[in-house]
């Protein structure tokens, strides 16, 4: 290996660069991984055009990533060499209150690749080996590069708690309004409804097990009530981050209904909340940020199993050297839903 690499490092608001970078090492309790994809999120998008905080910068960024080990520290067990492997993004101090009840994802010291840390877009990333997954020798690359963002849906639908023969409401037919399009439809809703205002998206949707997609700019809303006898449905889930699509959320969710706040939104956004209605409708708003813990064996396992398919969402391959232009099109072309880069001549 040379001791540099090609990597795309952001250094400001709109100033995403691909430049040559030492290659890290692996040291002691840590694994080198050779990246073969990774996938854009909406997150990567908001931490270029400066919306989202990453405090370190320049800082290589990408979250969704898979390859293959090269390198492992002393200490390190459970990979070897040559395994496919994926990493949690999430990398706490163990020790704080947080940590020690399991919720490390609010641990006050709390780092993510890709957003505080040197990330996945990139040909080599440093993990932890404690956050490091092996992944079966048959899994393909692209749909190794899935499984962050399927554990981040799969912790919104354990945070939401969608149930057998419920109904839900997904806002927005992104990738993560598909994945949990498909994961509704696994954990057993007998109605999944799902609102975008793009055509192919809902026709996508549909594909993935929505039972009605509807356009929510032209009458979806009146729809949604009279697919559900005019109650609301049982779950909304919120895969926008829009401050327009939260307030429907809060209004179309039934009484007794749950509200999953899974759109990143920018950070200083704002809504306006009627405290009367939370109270006298009895709802239960819960957020999701990330997946983590046994949400990544359950995506691994999902994938790896069949019964998720992220062939069905990803849509479009692009070099390393074009992910500007690819967060671009993400931008402007709702066509394109999920954009993964291929990194190095890996490609199964």
């Amino acid at each position: 290996m040379t001791a540099t690499m090609q990597a795309a490092v952001f250094h400001g608001a709109d100033d995403l660069r691909v430049e040559e970078v030492p290659r890290p090492t692996a040291g002691p309790g840590t694994v080198l991984l050779q990246v073969a994809r990774c996938g854009i999120c909406g997150t990567d998008s908001h931490i270029v055009r400066g919306r989202f905080p990453a405090p370190n910068l320049p800082l290589i960024i990408g979250h969704e990533f898979a390859g293959t080990v090269v390198e492992v520290g002393a200490g390190v067990t459970h990979v070897a060499q040559g395994d496919r492997a994926t990493g949690d993004i999430n990398i706490a101090c163990g020790t704080c209150w947080y940590c020690r009840h399991n919720s490390k994802l609010f641990c006050p010291n709390v780092r993510q690749l890709g957003v505080h840390d040197a990330g996945g877009m990139a040909e080599y990333v440093l993990v932890p080996a404690q956050n490091v997954y092996r992944l079966p020798a048959t899994m393909p690359f692209d749909h190794a590069a899935f499984i962050e963002p399927l554990a981040c849906a799969i912790h919104g639908q354990d945070r939401v708690g969608v149930g057998v023969a419920e109904s839900v409401l997904i806002i927005g037919a992104g990738p993560m309004g598909l994945a949990h399009t498909a994961m509704s439809r696994l954990r057993g809703a007998h109605q999944i409804i799902v609102s975008e205002p793009d055509a192919q998206r809902r026709d996508r949707a549909l594909r993935l097990g929505g039972d009605i997609a509807v356009d929510p700019l032209t009458g979806g809303l009146d729809e949604i009530l009279e697919a559900t006898d005019g109650r609301g449905p049982d779950v909304v889930i919120e895969a926008v981050g829009s401050t327009r699509t939260y307030t429907q959320a809060i209004e179309l969710v039934r009484r007794g209904g749950r509200v999953l706040a899974y759109g990143a939104a920018p950070a200083d956004a704002t809504i306006e909340v009627k405290p009367f209605e939370i109270y006298t409708k009895e709802l239960t708003i819960v957020g999701s940020y990330a997946g983590t813990y046994e949400t990544w064996p359950k995506a691994i396992d999902l994938i790896a199993s069949g019964r998720f398919d992220p062939g069905a969402i990803v849509d479009s391959v692009r070099p390393l050297q074009d992910v500007m232009e690819a967060i671009e099109s993400l931008e402007s072309d709702k066509s394109v839903v999920k954009v993964q880069v291929q990194i190095g001549t890996a490609s199964e």
